[in-house]
């Protein structure tokens, strides 16, 4: 789209991309890009303009704009899954990749982009350095404590797979070939997401409803409903906001004290 668009063509485009199944968090999204873009080359955001906002509008009140939430990797889940995994090389490393990406509430990228100087061991787990997020784009960083797990343990899982590889530098993640041989390079996040898929069909899920974000709100469930306190659940998820973990504490308590309860 040549710039400055005009309002009128942009508004025309939403309707276009309506028509091509887009969802209206996808156009949100695009809207999102295409006013940075304006703006980062000094011209006024057509994004602004009543036409544009008016058929957004539309188009949320006519298909809805309620996110296609995916299951959550609980923790009951997260253990069955990596149990299922066998003990082959790639069993091991889909083992570590579950463990490790729930019990840090960690995002598909943030577990591809890990390097083995990212690891440290420590005394009750881990301690994981997050180079680059989500909501830290500037790359400052943050490192992350991962607790060591009683029955499943995720640096126990981690250390295994890393052994088991011979990988002793660079990324922690990656693609096996059919011969069994460790490649050099990392996973991508779309095969985080595709592990998390077969690891939940493997144990009777329907793999349809998982994706990568399953560990990392599964973590966030479980630890709600564990009555964890929301602050110590933002140390391991790096939430900025509060409001972001509301979702994850609601769905945890949906049904605690709850006001039907008894009446019938």
């Amino acid at each position: 789209m040549p710039m400055p668009a005009m309002p009128e063509v942009l508004a025309a485009y939403l309707a276009y991309e309506v028509g091509q199944n887009r969802r209206p968090s996808t156009l949100s999204r695009r809207l999102a890009a295409i006013q940075y873009a304006h703006q980062h080359a000094g011209h006024e955001p057509p994004t602004t303009a009543e036409c544009v906002r008016a058929t957004l509008r539309g188009i949320r009140r006519t298909l809805g704009s309620a996110r296609n939430r995916k299951a959550p990797s609980t923790a009951g889940l997260a253990r069955a899954m990596a149990r299922a995994t066998p003990d082959s090389l790639v069993g091991l490393r889909n083992r570590a990749i579950l463990l490790l990406g729930f019990a840090g509430a960690l995002r598909r990228s943030e577990l591809v982009a890990l390097n083995v100087a990212d690891i440290e061991p420590a005394d009750g787990g881990l301690r994981v350095n997050i180079r680059r997020s989500k909501t830290d784009q500037e790359g400052e960083g943050t490192v992350i404590a991962i607790a060591a797990g009683i029955t499943d343990c995720p640096a126990k899982a981690l250390m295994t797979w890393l052994g088991a590889a011979g990988i002793t530098e660079g990324p922690v993640f990656r693609p096996i070939n059919k011969a069994g041989t460790v490649s050099k390079v990392r996973l991508t996040d779309r095969s985080v997401a595709n592990i998390v898929k077969l690891c939940a069909g493997r144990i009777g899920l329907d793999a349809r409803t998982f994706s990568g974000h399953s560990l990392r709100s599964g973590f966030l469930t479980s630890a709600a409903a564990n009555g964890a306190s929301i602050f110590k659940m933002m140390d391991v998820s790096r939430h900025k906001s509060i409001d972001n973990l509301r979702t994850y504490v609601r769905d945890a308590e949906l049904f605690k004290n709850h006001a039907g309860m008894g009446l019938l």
